[in-house]
């Protein structure tokens, strides 16, 4: 198969914050599909937690200043962008002042989970598509993991589906252990709403729930493939999964995910 473009929408990448197995493959992930030759962009949310001046991020003007709106309220977008000169890979960071900025990850100082995660996902993932339309660069396969992107698949099929940049690509989630209990209530429902997304669709998916395993059902049912990050994942979304004929990839944790994954691009390319 040819070279192909693949854009990674991850929720945490090292070195930029603290390792974990999460956070470890954010990087490696990308790394090695790009050493097996294809051309990738990598975004990630830049968390509070990380050190702008340590990590040398700086703002990129061009892609910065749109406003987007949650719940009838402006969000100001801001692009940021840091080299990782020994992977030889450039990331895009998303922030924003109200969701990103001095806040933690899914937790607060006080082991609560911020009561807007939702908005946030919501914002990453419309930030992230919004960017990658002015970079003129057109993925694809889009890989989309960790609860932060759930919601960038849904937004992908239904509300960006005439945008040049995502009319022909495969869209795939990495379905993971929940990372925490959380309740992120109806008002995750308004704050979805963008263009032509049916709200009685996320009440479908969402059935009167709105925790973590919600929200991986919302991203499967709008990916074209599903890939098992680890051995936890709910055995509910795993069949929710098999039950809409998604393509799966089973967890790697060899040291040849890499071969395993780019095998996996190519079959969905392949359907087309």
């Amino acid at each position: 198969m040819q070279a192909k473009k693949i854009l990674f929408i991850t929720q945490e990448m090292v070195p930029f914050v603290p390792s974990s197995p999460k956070a470890d493959f954010g990087k490696d992930l990308p790394q090695a599909i790009q050493e097996c030759n294809h051309e990738i962009r990598t975004f990630t949310p830049k968390w509070g937690v990380i050190n702008e001046r340590r990590n040398q991020l700086h703002e990129v003007i061009r892609l910065s200043g749109m406003n987007i709106i949650i719940d009838e309220t402006d969000h100001p977008l801001i692009i940021k962008v840091a080299s990782l000169p020994q992977a030889r890979m450039q990331i895009y960071f998303i922030d924003n002042d109200d969701y990103f900025m001095k806040r933690n990850m899914a937790f607060d100082n006080n082991g609560k989970p911020y009561d807007d995660n939702g908005e946030r996902a919501v914002f990453y993932a419309r930030g992230v598509l919004e960017t990658v339309k002015k970079l003129r660069w057109i993925p694809d396969i889009i890989h989309c993991s960790g609860w932060i992107s759930a919601i960038t698949p849904l937004y992908i099929k239904k509300a960006f589906d005439d945008e040049p940049a995502y009319s022909t690509c495969k869209v795939v989630y990495s379905v993971s252990s929940p990372d925490f209990k959380m309740n992120f209530t109806n008002r995750i429902i308004d704050s979805i709403k963008f263009k032509n997304i049916d709200e009685q669709d996320l009440i479908n998916i969402f059935n009167n729930k709105y925790g973590y395993e919600e929200l991986q059902k919302l991203a499967v049912h709008y990916s074209d493939a599903v890939i098992l990050e680890d051995d936890g994942v709910n055995k509910d979304v795993i069949e929710y999964a098999k039950n809409l004929k998604k393509p799966i990839l089973e967890s790697h944790s060899s040291d040849n995910f890499a071969k395993a994954y780019s095998d996996f691009y190519d079959s969905l390319m392949e359907s087309n």
